[in-house]
C-alpha cells in the first residue's frame, strides 16, 4: 500500500504506514512481546505483595496489575460471572451508523457504505466483547487486521492484545505505549488499533479500572475460603492426644505421632505397649462467620460491577421486586454508559479511518460519520397514540420523524411498500345504530316515475310494507342488545345473525312484493292502452 499523508481525529498530520502489515508483527523490538507468559501474581496474595502490585501500575508498570486482573477474573467464580453480564449485555443492542449534521448526498452514500461493510463484519461481536475487557483493567487494544480489495480498504479482524505488553508514557501517564525495552515505548500505530478506555473512576489511566477495588475484597473472601476449607476439615472430629513413657526412643515417638493422625480417618491402628491415645471433645463452632465474610465480599464486589446485589443475589430479606426493579435501572444507566463509551471508541478508530480511505466525500476529520448504539427506549404506543392526536388537535406542530424515533419505528423510503387501515365492518355499536335508523324512504313525484304511479299507490305500499321492516328491525335490536349485554363481539354477532336469519318471517313480505309486481305490471299496461 503506498503511504499518504494524513490527519488524525485531532488534525494533526501522520504518516500513513502499510497497514496491511500489523505493527506487532513488522516491528522486530516487539517479536519479544510473543513469548511473554504471566506470572499469576495471585499466588501467594497478601495485603503487602497487592500493595506492591497497585502502587507498581501507578508509576506506569501495568504487568503484575493487568496479570493480577487476568488471574482474578478466572479464579473467582462470582468476579467472572458479574463482569460476563456487563460484557454480554453490551451485545444485545442494535447499532446504527448517523451521517454528519445537514449531511450532502454524497455523505450519506459514504455513510451507507460504511454501514454495510461493518453489518457484513464478522468480527464486530467479538470485537466489542474484547473491547469491554478495559472495564476490569481501564483499557484494552484490539490490533486492526487490514485488507484491500474491490478499491476498498477494509477491515478484516480486529485481535486482542495482551494488556500486559503496554505501558504508560513516564510524562503522560494518560497515553499508552507498547513495551519495546525503550524508556518511553514504542506509539501505537495510527490507524493500526481500536483502542478503548473505560472509566470506572476519574484518574489516570493505570487507576480507572475495577481492578484496583475488587483486589481487596477478592483478597479477603479467598483469606476466608482457606480458613473456611480448614474448619470444615477438622470440624466434628474430636482431638487425639498420645502419651508415650518417659524414655521412649524416637521411632517410638514417630510411631505414635503417625497412629494419633491416621486413627480418626482409619477408625483403628496400631501403637507399642505402654503408651496411650486419648480422645477430647470433638471440635465446636460453625461456618456463619467464613460465610458472612465471603458474602460480604461477593456484594461489595456486585456493587462496584453491576452498581447493586439484587441482580445477581437475593437474601429472602430486603430482595423485594421494586428494589430489584430499581437495581436492575441501575444496572441498565451502567450498561448504556458503556455503550456511548464504546461508540465514540469505534467512531474515531473504526469509522474515520474507513470514511478517511475510502469516502469519496471526506473533506475533515470534522464531518464524519458516527457510530451509535440504539439505547432509546420505545415510548407506550398505546399512550402515544392516545394523546398525539389530541396534542395535534390543539395546534401542536408535532414532526413525524419525532414520533418515529419515540416508538423506534423507521421512517419507510421512497417506494418501500407500508402498512395501511384496511376498512372493517361496522362493529357492534354501529350495526345498532345502522339497525335504530327507520327513516322513510323519499318518494319521487309521480310524474317523475315510469308508469306514472300515483302517490296513492305509492303510499298504500309503503304502509303496507313499513309494519313488516319494522318487526323485522325490532327482532334484529332484540338480538344485538342481548349480544351486548353478553359481551359478545363482531364475529359472535355475525354468527348469530346467520343463524338467526332462516328463521325471519317473510312470508307476509313475500305476498306484499307480489302485489306490488301485479300492480306495476297492470299500471304499465294501463299505460300502454292510453297511449295507444
Amino acid at each position: 500500500m503506498a503511504a499518504s499523508t494524513i490527519v488524525d481525529m485531532n488534525g494533526n498530520p501522520f504518516e500513513l504506514p502499510d497497514l496491511e502489515e500489523q505493527q506487532t508483527l513488522g516491528d522486530a523490538k516487539l517479536s519479544p512481546l510473543r513469548s511473554h507468559y504471566s506470572n499469576h501474581p495471585s499466588k501467594g496474595l497478601t495485603i503487602a505483595k497487592i500493595a506492591k502490585i497497585l502502587l507498581d501500575g501507578e508509576h506506569g508498570d501495568l504487568i503484575d496489575q493487568c496479570e493480577l486482573a487476568e488471574d482474578m477474573e478466572e479464579k473467582d467464580p462470582h468476579i467472572q460471572s458479574e463482569l460476563g453480564k456487563r460484557k454480554l449485555a453490551l451485545l444485545g443492542v442494535d447499532w446504527n451508523m448517523i451521517p454528519p449534521k445537514n449531511a450532502t448526498d454524497a455523505e450519506k452514500r459514504d455513510t451507507e457504505m460504511i454501514e454495510e461493510i461493518l453489518r457484513d463484519a464478522t468480527w464486530l461481536d467479538d470485537a466489542i466483547f474484547d473491547a469491554a475487557d478495559a472495564i476490569l483493567k481501564s483499557f484494552a487494544n484490539l490490533e486492526l487486521k487490514w485488507q484491500y480489495a474491490d478499491k476498498t480498504h477494509y477491515i478484516a479482524g480486529a485481535e486482542w492484545r495482551d494488556p500486559a505488553w503496554f505501558k504508560t508514557h513516564p510524562d503522560d501517564r494518560n497515553q499508552l505505549r507498547i513495551r519495546d525495552g525503550s524508556h518511553e515505548g514504542l506509539a501505537l500505530q495510527p490507524f493500526g488499533w481500536l483502542s478503548h478506555q473505560a472509566k470506572a473512576k476519574s484518574g489516570y489511566l493505570s487507576r480507572r479500572g475495577l481492578v484496583r477495588v475488587l483486589a481487596w475484597p477478592y483478597l479477603f473472601k479467598n483469606y476466608a475460603a482457606r480458613d473456611l476449607a480448614e474448619f470444615l476439615e477438622i470440624y466434628g472430629l474430636p482431638t487425639r492426644l498420645g502419651k508415650y513413657p518417659s524414655g521412649a526412643s524416637p521411632k517410638e515417638k514417630a510411631t505414635l505421632m503417625r497412629a494419633v493422625m491416621s486413627i480418626g480417618h482409619n477408625a483403628g491402628g496400631v501403637i507399642p505397649k505402654g503408651m496411650d491415645i486419648e480422645f477430647h471433645e470433638a471440635a465446636k463452632g460453625g461456618s456463619d462467620a467464613y460465610m458472612a465474610q465471603i458474602n460480604w465480599c461477593e456484594k461489595s464486589q456486585s456493587k462496584a460491577i453491576l452498581g447493586g446485589t439484587l441482580t445477581s443475589q437475593a437474601d429472602g430479606k430486603s430482595s423485594t421486586n421494586a428494589l430489584g426493579n430499581v437495581h436492575n435501572e441501575v444496572r441498565q444507566e451502567i450498561r448504556n454508559a458503556d455503550l456511548k463509551a464504546l461508540a465514540n471508541t469505534i467512531t474515531r478508530d473504526i469509522v474515520y479511518p474507513m470514511y478517511a480511505l475510502n469516502g469519496k466525500s471526506f473533506s475533515s476529520p470534522r464531518r464524519i460519520p458516527r457510530f451509535e448504539f440504539d439505547i432509546t427506549e420505545p415510548e407506550d404506543i398505546a399512550a402515544l397514540a392516545e394523546h398525539l392526536p389530541k396534542l395535534v388537535g390543539i395546534g401542536m406542530e408535532i414532526p413525524k420523524s419525532w414520533g418515529h424515533e419515540k416508538l423506534q419505528i423507521p421512517e419507510a423510503k421512497e417506494g418501500e411498500p407500508v402498512f395501511t387501515v384496511q376498512t372493517q365492518a361496522p362493529g357492534l355499536q354501529g350495526l345498532k345504530r345502522l339497525a335504530a335508523l327507520k327513516a322513510q324512504p323519499e318518494i319521487s313525484s309521480p310524474e317523475a316515475m315510469p308508469g306514472h304511479y300515483s302517490a296513492a299507490v305509492m303510499q298504500r305500499l309503503e304502509g303496507e310494507a313499513q309494519p313488516v321492516i319494522d318487526a323485522w328491525v325490532d327482532q334484529l335490536e332484540t338480538l344485538l342488545q342481548d349480544a351486548e349485554q353478553q359481551g359478545l363481539d363482531l364475529a359472535d354477532v355475525q354468527q348469530t345473525l346467520a343463524e338467526t336469519y332462516p328463521d325471519l318471517d317473510e312470508a307476509d313480505l313475500a305476498d306484499l312484493l307480489g302485489s306490488a309486481f301485479l300492480s306495476a305490471e297492470l299500471a304499465g299496461r294501463n299505460g300502454v292502452k292510453d297511449d295507444i
